[in-house]
């Protein structure tokens, strides 16, 4: 412990640091940031400036300061956003997170990530700044969220195409889901809006943090389902799992209704989306926009097989909807070998389920294609010749009910 000749000593060499950057130009400015960043490794505020709280206030003030007044020009904005991360991540922050947020700090953060002449570098440092601060707690959190925060990080993902940005403002926005009751709904509405984004990584990202989010909220906003059903045509598998994995935490909210009509409709793909003709797979993929309609359709037969083996209830909402009818006919798309797969597993389900719904079935297409699939639902497609398919995708297979007790294993 310092005696208070020692302490003097140390508030008069901080008291002359404050005047000669007062004095300073900015060349002497980044020279004094640059040495105080080397005296304090690590980030951490070392043990003297912890001693002297209040000269560091003065100094941090000073700082935030210059980077409000000079962070659309650059000017050094690496240094000031590194220097004041060490105030914000001390062990006694909180003193430091106020003062700064007073001084308009999160204003400054924020306007950084939209500020078209901010390195990447610069952008990532202001993102870490505002983690800090949304994980200091809910006060904090709500102060990004009240200076529109929300707004500006959805933005900037929307925009970002580069790896470690990308992950830095998903890190902040989820933080921002978290402990955050007053502002929980805006960045669950802001989430569902990224759902467009062109990234890959991004709308994997996007769907694994509302499936957090949304098992948190009392009801699911109908605007979830239209861009949720779309990213079903994702040519990656990962982006695939995560919205079929909403789709299925999606189950038991009001939405359900929207989501199961939209998921039966996507079994058979209108002729504005896909042309149907006798052509090989190879040639299908080099078509632009088929793919993704077919992968879509396989996408939709495995979430409603998923939905239905969860739940009798969600069963009989299917059938209701027609969803047989529209499983015949994915079935009969000898185009896409999945949707095919996809297709009869479902329609497997719901004959072994409903006794009634088989006779249904095999009167519909016939006794010698039921038996087939009867005998291997799975690999139907590998023998199925043109005039099978053609029975499949013009059938006229009308089930919309079941009738109660006819539920055993067929």
């Amino acid at each position: 412990m310092s005696t208070p000749e020692e302490e003097e000593a140390n508030i008069g060499k901080v008291l002359t640091f404050l005047r000669e950057w007062d004095r300073g130009d900015s060349r002497v400015r980044g020279r004094m940031l640059t040495a105080f960043l080397s005296r304090n490794p690590g980030r951490r505020l070392c043990d003297v400036e912890l001693q002297l709280a209040q000269v560091s206030s003065l100094f941090l003030a000073r700082i935030t300061t210059w980077t409000r007044l000079t962070y659309m020009f650059g000017t050094f904005l690496g240094l000031q956003l590194k220097a004041i991360g060490i105030f914000l991540s001390a062990s006694n922050h909180d003193q430091y997170l106020m003062e700064f947020l007073e001084d308009g700090g999160v204003l400054t953060l924020l306007d950084i990530l939209s500020h078209s002449q901010s390195k990447e570098e610069e952008k990532v440092e202001a993102l870490r700044l505002l983690l800090t601060i949304s994980d200091a707690g809910r006060k904090y959190k709500e102060v990004i969220c009240e200076s529109h925060g929300v707004k500006a990080i959805a933005e900037f993902l929307a925009q970002s195409n580069t790896d470690e940005p990308l992950e830095a403002a998903w890190a902040l926005l989820e933080s921002l889901s978290r402990g955050n009751p007053r502002y929980q709904n805006q960045v669950y509405k802001a989430m569902i809006a990224l759902m467009t984004c062109s990234s890959p990584k991004a709308q994997q990202r996007v769907l694994h943090s509302l499936h957090t989010v949304q098992s948190k909220m009392k009801t699911a906003h109908h605007s979830i389902v239209e861009p949720l059903l779309g990213l079903l045509s994702s040519l990656h598998l990962e982006v695939q799992d995560e919205a079929i994995n909403l789709i299925l935490g999606l189950r038991c909210y009001e939405v359900r209704p929207l989501l199961l009509d939209g998921l039966v409709a996507l079994l058979r793909p209108t002729k504005e989306n896909v042309q149907h003709q006798n052509m090989q797979e190879s040639e299908i993929i080099q078509m632009t926009g088929s793919l993704p309609v077919f992968v879509q359709q396989a996408a939709a037969a495995k979430s409603i097989r998923l939905l239905a083996e969860d739940s009798q209830e969600v069963s009989r909402e299917l059938l209701s909807l027609g969803v047989i009818q529209h499983l015949l006919y994915a079935m009969g798309n000898r185009e896409h070998t999945d949707a095919q797969i996809q297709a009869s597993l479902a329609l497997k389900h719901f004959v072994r389920s409903f006794p009634n719904i088989k006779e249904h079935v095999q009167r519909g297409i016939g006794s010698t294609l039921f038996a087939a699939f009867m005998n291997q639902a799975d690999t139907l497609y590998m023998n199925m010749d043109e005039t099978q398919a053609e029975i499949l995708l013009t059938n006229k297979v009308n089930i919309t009910e079941v009738w109660y007790g006819d539920n055993s294993e067929g």
